[in-house]
């Protein structure tokens, strides 16, 4: 049905060498639990291979959980191949073990938001909501546009 609101599809991802990744499930149970689809990447994910996802799965947002001390070199990459991709109005948000300290370099790198543990779930669930407009079938990224930014 044209003009339909689909689902947001929210990319979770672990950038970088981190192992755990229990907290990045959590996430995605939870924006699943909320009526988001969720596309989880899994483990030891470079930020090309995380753009070119986000890319692939038309996604509306992307969310990455980082816990090796790497936020500040891994983070902004991943905002930057997003903006090289036609995706720079994708909100990226963050969660993890970041410092308060590097919070603001984050943010003015073009992270959204950072939540760090013991964050609710529903105050990522409503930050999602309130940042990311779901967009209707008629909007979606073309194929063109893809294989553009290729």
């Amino acid at each position: 049905m044209p003009g339909t609101a689909r689902p947001l599809r929210i990319l979770i991802a672990k950038p970088g060498l981190d192992g755990h990744d229990r907290g990045a499930k959590v996430i995605a149970r939870a924006l699943r639990d909320a009526g988001m689809e969720v596309i989880y990447t899994g483990l030891r994910q470079t930020p090309e291979m995380i753009a070119a996802a986000a890319l692939q799965e038309d996604v509306d947002a992307v969310g990455l959980s980082i816990l090796s001390g790497a936020h500040n070199t891994l983070l902004p990459r991943v905002v930057e191949l997003l903006r090289r991709n036609g995706m720079g109005d994708v909100p990226v948000f963050a969660g993890g073990i970041i410092p308060e300290e590097d919070v603001p370099g984050l943010k003015a790198a073009g992270i959204a938001a950072v939540f760090g543990p013991g964050t609710p779930l529903t105050d990522i669930v409503q930050f999602i909501r309130e940042h990311t407009p779901p967009r209707h079938s008629g909007n979606q990224r073309s194929e063109q546009e893809k294989s553009d930014a290729h």
